[in-house]
């Protein structure tokens, strides 16, 4: 049975935050969730490149009796995703071993770190709107949303060939999720059926028009009056969202490091003491880079 030393509880320190930061993480995300997320745990730095391949497109050839099949020669289609946003956030603990006591404590102090993490993230993704030009904008800035504008944001998508079958997702501002909440056939019983009684009563749309539908604190706003509000209608293969490891601290530094890694998102957690202040110092960090994968899997909505 090994030894309890320091450095065994120093270690067990850093995987107990790592393990409360990523579900914390993730649970804060909207778009980060909802987007093609691409992670390996190998090392990378800032300003490195990752090639994500895009499949080709193929046809199907009717082949008569004693025919030959028809060879094609696709091109692979490669989006490049440069790992060029590194964010952390630092928080002090004065008595780390009265936060391990109680565990209450720890997530007083992880919830901020962790949901600045997110929101950068979450904006940086909600941000690539303007890369989204293959399907003209729809809707009108400083109007609210109409059952009309979503039926065509949908139609859109079906006409750029996303799959039946995938999930497409709509991503909205408060104001414009009030907007969709009020529209008299999807939040009405009588019209809507359970789905519109829990539009009424939750407050949540759930679904319409082939949509599942979120609301973001982050959707872009530009312009003066009237403001224009970029929601997103949009299916996975839109938008890549890359992220790497960032490496181990140097050995010998009094820094100790810790990866926390679940559904294609990885985190670094590292621990130091800070001798000016008698505390232990956490850092919670990520390297990641967001792009355009399908400029046709995607449009804007404007409010």
């Amino acid at each position: 049975m090994p030894s309890i030393t320091s450095a065994n509880i120093a270690n067990a320190i850093v995987k107990l935050v790592a393990a409360d930061a990523l579900p914390a993480l993730v649970g804060n995300l909207v778009m980060g969730n909802l987007v093609n997320r691409d992670y390996e745990p190998v090392l990378a730095q800032a300003g490195d490149t990752v090639n994500v391949p895009i499949a080709p497109n193929l046809v199907a050839n009717n082949i008569a009796e004693g025919g030959a099949v028809q060879p094609q020669n696709p091109n692979m289609g490669n989006a490049q995703i440069v790992l060029n946003t590194h964010v952390e956030a630092t928080f002090q603990i004065p008595d780390v071993t009265k936060v391990l006591a109680v565990p209450d404590l720890l997530s007083v102090y992880m919830q901020p770190a962790v949901a600045a993490i997110a929101q950068r993230i979450e904006s940086d993704l909600l941000n690539l709107y303007a890369g989204f030009t293959a399907n003209a904008p729809l809707g009108v800035a400083g109007t609210p949303v109409t059952e009309a504008v979503i039926d065509q944001a949908e139609t859109a998508l079906f006409a750029a060939k996303v799959p039946s079958k995938r999930p497409k997702y709509l991503v909205v501002d408060s104001n414009t999720y009030s907007a969709m909440r009020q529209i008299p056939r999807f939040s009405e019983f009588q019209t809507a059926g359970d789905a519109g009684l829990r539009t009424i009563i939750d407050g949540t749309i759930g679904k319409i028009k082939d949509f599942f539908v979120f609301r973001s604190q982050f959707v872009p706003v530009t312009g003066a009056a009237p403001l224009n509000t970029h929601n997103l209608a949009f299916e996975r293969d839109a938008i890549g969202l890359v992220v790497r490891r960032l490496p181990q601290p140097l050995p010998g530094t009094g820094a100790i490091a810790e990866y926390a890694e679940l559904g294609n998102f990885g985190m670094r957690v590292t621990m130091s003491y800070q001798p000016n202040t008698l505390s232990q110092q956490f850092t919670v960090d990520v390297l990641y880079g967001c792009a355009v994968l399908r400029n046709n899997f995607a449009v804007q909505i404007n409010s």
